[in-house]
C-alpha cells in the first residue's frame, strides 16, 4: 500500500531518539520513494526532530504521540523486549508491514507473536523473518514482518557464510570482532562516557554474545552439517562507529588443507554474485573504507593452513538502519540499493 497522492511509501518510526533511528532518519529523508508520516517518541512528543537530532536541522518534522495504524510501514527502534510489548498495547493494519530492529524475533523459537485482533475479535500471529538479505532475500519480499539483524552478527555472518555453505566439514570458527561505542546505544553507562572509552580498548561477553544464535541459526541454515563452535571476542573500540571483525578457521583440520586461496576467494565472489551490498576486496581493508556507508567489505587470505577473512561494516547502518532500508526495498519491490548509495567518511 502506498500514498495514494504522492505515490510514496508511508513510514512510521517508533523509538524515534536513539542512534539508530537518527541514522533512518536521515535515510529516509532522503530516501526517493518514502514519505515519513510519523516518528514516535513517548519522551519527547512535541519537539522537533532537529532539537534531538542536531544534523538533521534541515528537517521540520516533529516527534508524535501517536501511532498511525494504516502506516505502509512501520520501522521499530525500540530496546530488546521492548518492541514485544508496543506491539501487544498497539494494533496495526493486516497490510502494515513491520521491521523490527530489536533482537525480540530473531531466533526461531521467538519468530512468532500472537497477538489478539480487537478488530475482528479474534487473534492473530505475526511470524517475523530472519532479515539478513544476502540469504534471505525472497523470504524478505514475501513477508510483512522482519527480523533485522544485530550489527556484530551481520559482520560476522557475511564473513563465514560462504566457506560454511560450501565446505560443510568446517567444525570451528574463531572471531575477534571490535565495535565503535555508537553500538551500546545513547543511553550513558560506565563503558560509555568518553573520559572511559577514549584511547582505552575492552573486551566484553566472551564466547557468550546475546548475537551468537542468529549466527548459529544462519549457518546452519546454509550447512545443515553444521555443528561447529563460533568462538567470539566481542571488544569496545576507542572509536564511535563500525566493526572491524577478523575470524579464521583452521582448513587442516577441516579436511579442507589442499584448498587454494583462489579457490575460496571464488568461492566468496560467487556467493555473493547477486549481493550489492557485499564486496570482495584484493588488498587488506580499514574500517573507514564502509564508514557512513551500507557495504559490508570483506578480504579473504589464506596463510598456511589458515583462511583469514577480514569483515568491516558501519554498525548503524548495514548493522541496522541501511540494513532495515534495504529490507524495506525488498519488502515494495524496489532495487535494494534504492536510497542506500552513500560514500564513505574517509577523511
Amino acid at each position: 500500500m502506498k500514498n495514494k497522492k504522492s505515490n510514496k511509501i508511508k513510514v512510521g518510526i517508533v523509538g524515534g531518539s536513539g542512534y539508530v533511528a537518527g541514522e533512518l532518519l536521515r535515510s529516509l529523508i532522503h530516501h526517493p520513494n518514502t514519505e515519513i508520516d510519523f516518528v514516535y517518541s513517548h519522551s519527547h512528543s512535541g519537539k522537533k526532530i532537529s532539537e534531538i537530532h542536531t544534523d538533521l536541522f534541515v528537517s521540520d518534522l516533529v516527534f508524535s504521540q501517536k501511532v498511525n495504524s494504516e502506516i505502509d510501514i512501520v520501522f521499530l527502534c525500540l530496546g530488546h523486549g521492548n518492541s514485544t510489548r508496543f506491539l501487544l498495547e498497539n494494533e496495526f493494519s493486516q497490510t502494515t508491514k513491520i521491521i523490527d530492529l530489536s533482537n525480540d524475533f530473531r531466533l526461531n523459537k521467538d519468530k512468532i507473536l500472537k497477538l489478539k485482533n480487537t478488530r475482528q475479535n479474534q487473534e492473530k500471529e505475526l511470524e517475523f523473518v530472519y532479515g539478513l538479505p544476502e540469504i534471505y532475500a525472497q523470504k524478505i519480499k514475501e513477508s510483512n514482518y522482519i527480523a533485522n539483524p544485530g550489527c556484530f552478527a551481520t559482520a560476522i555472518q557475511l564473513g563465514t557464510l560462504p566457506l560454511t555453505a560450501d565446505f560443510p566439514t568446517i567444525k570451528e570458527w574463531h572471531v575477534h570482532a571490535l565495535t565503535g561505542s555508537t553500538g551500546a546505544g545513547q543511553s550513558l553507562s560506565e563503558t560509555t562516557h568518553f573520559s572511559w572509552r577514549n584511547e582505552n580498548l575492552s573486551v566484553y561477553k566472551p564466547f557468550v554474545h546475546q548475537h551468537l544464535g542468529e549466527i548459529h541459526q544462519s549457518l546452519k541454515d546454509v550447512s545443515q552439517n553444521f555443528e561447529g563452535q563460533i568462538n567470539f571476542i566481542p571488544m569496545r573500540g576507542n572509536f564511535t562507529r563500525g566493526i572491524f571483525a577478523t575470524m579464521y578457521t583452521n582448513l587442516e583440520s577441516n579436511n579442507l588443507e589442499n584448498m587454494s586461496e583462489e579457490e575460496i576467494i571464488s568461492s566468496y565472489k560467487n556467493f555473493y554474485k547477486d549481493a550489492p551490498f557485499v564486496k570482495i576486496s584484493d588488498k587488506p581493508i580499514d574500517l573507514k573504507q564502509v564508514v557512513n556507508t551500507n557495504y559490508c567489505l570483506l578480504h579473504i587470505q589464506k596463510i598456511e593452513n589458515k583462511i583469514l577473512v577480514t569483515s568491516c561494516i558501519d554498525n548503524l547502518v548495514k548493522g541496522a538502519a541501511g540494513q532495515a532500508i534495504q529490507n524495506m526495498n525488498l519488502q515494495f519491490g524496489l532495487p535494494q540499493e534504492t536510497g542506500l548509495t552513500f560514500k564513505a567518511n574517509y577523511f
